[in-house]
């Protein structure tokens, strides 16, 4: 039989810091500590947080071309992305050990390893000792992200195993891929994790759904304007 355990989780919906990398990095540290102090032991902060979810952006581009202007407003949000492993995941990294909690945050990744010119929105496990657990890329960007992210793979499905239970998920509308979930139910997921840039009427219904046909808790997590 199996036994019930209960723990605090704590999601964060914080006001974005685009274009601010080591600003959003602050922020993560000071609520990842006040959380903890709530008693929090798994805290979750919404997609794309470090690095900005870009609302409205199109970067100049048209089909065929981009205009100057936006290569230059590329080049600032490619500056204001992470490199994982880098310093800005260490700092999150401490964070997370002082304050004893497994840390989930959303991140722009820049590609250090194929091409540092491709992004990746991606979602950061952070263990409480401080160590980077695993990570997992967007798999599909959701239409016109497709200009700015790259897609990710089927290798970075990553559940990680916690006192808690099993912690996993996917990053927004690849929530609607029933074999990405499907993968996610398959790996044992108990708590899973759907950070997003959307707040509609019909995501809260798939986070619904997804707990039903999981069998398993959601934690949905959008960035508050």
């Amino acid at each position: 039989m199996t036994e019930a355990r209960t723990v605090r989780v704590a999601v964060v919906q914080a006001s974005a810091r685009p274009f601010d990398r080591d600003a959003a990095v602050d922020t993560v540290c000071v609520l990842t500590a006040d959380a903890a102090a709530k008693g929090a032991k798994l805290v979750l902060l919404p997609e794309a947080y470090v690095g900005g979810y870009p609302w409205g952006l199109s970067f100049g581009t048209t089909v065929g071309g981009r205009s100057e202007a936006g290569r230059r407003l590329w080049e600032r949000y490619w500056s204001s992305a992470v490199d994982v492993p880098g310093p800005e995941v260490e700092r999150m990294g401490a964070a997370a050990e002082q304050a004893g909690v497994h840390l989930c945050v959303g991140v722009v990744e820049r590609d250090s390893t194929y091409s540092g010119g491709t992004l990746f929105c991606t979602l950061l496990y952070i263990g409480p000792d401080g160590s980077l657990l695993g990570k997992h890329r967007k798999l599909k960007p959701t239409a016109a992200e497709r200009f700015i992210w790259g897609e990710g793979d089927g290798s970075t499905l990553t559940t990680i195993e916690t006192d808690h239970g099993t912690v996993g998920g996917l990053i927004c509308w690849e929530n609607y891929m029933p074999l990405a979930r499907m993968a996610m139910y398959g790996k044992g997921v108990d708590i899973y994790l759907a950070p997003t840039a959307d707040a509609r009427e019909r995501w809260q219904s798939t986070l619904q759904h997804i707990a039903l046909e999981g069998r398993c808790f959601v934690l949905g997590c959008n960035q508050y304007a």
